[in-house]
């Protein structure tokens, strides 16, 4: 069994997690990071995805939409914009809205390509977390 170090997620209206884990994998601007006790100083960027904890051989996952980590060799801090359970997730509208979002980039006209692009990444994060197809 992996040593353990802290995790503690944040948002700007709650404190989403904050408790000792073994592993804690996500997305960054970099590519996907997994992070053990004794990770090396960093600081990223997260991109869009799914997050995963590991913690007594039980695996978590949430949707983190977007913020900053600061990882050191025994805590990891994550300031997440959006984070989400599960169970937080209203499924049909995160299908409705990549819809919508895919709708948008393909016609193609007069839009924001970044914000509905932005838009897909998070509809299509909250279905991989839920299992929807």
């Amino acid at each position: 069994m992996a040593e353990k170090f802290k995790l503690t997620i944040v948002t700007p209206d709650r404190e989403f997690y904050n408790d000792e884990v073994d592993m804690v994998e996500f997305n960054t601007t970099e590519g996907e990071i997994g992070i053990y006790k004794g990770h090396c100083p960093l600081t990223v960027i997260i991109n869009p995805g799914v997050l995963t904890i590991t913690q007594n051989n039980t695996i978590k996952n949430a949707a983190l939409h977007a913020g900053f980590a600061q990882i050191l060799p025994d805590e990891v801090t994550i300031l997440a914009e959006i984070i989400e359970w599960p169970d937080e997730i209203d499924a049909p509208r995160a299908s409705a809205a990549r819809q919508r979002a895919e709708e948008r980039i393909k016609n193609g006209q007069n839009i924001d390509y970044a914000r509905a692009e932005a838009a897909l990444m998070r509809a299509i994060t909250r279905i991989n977390v839920t299992g929807i197809k």
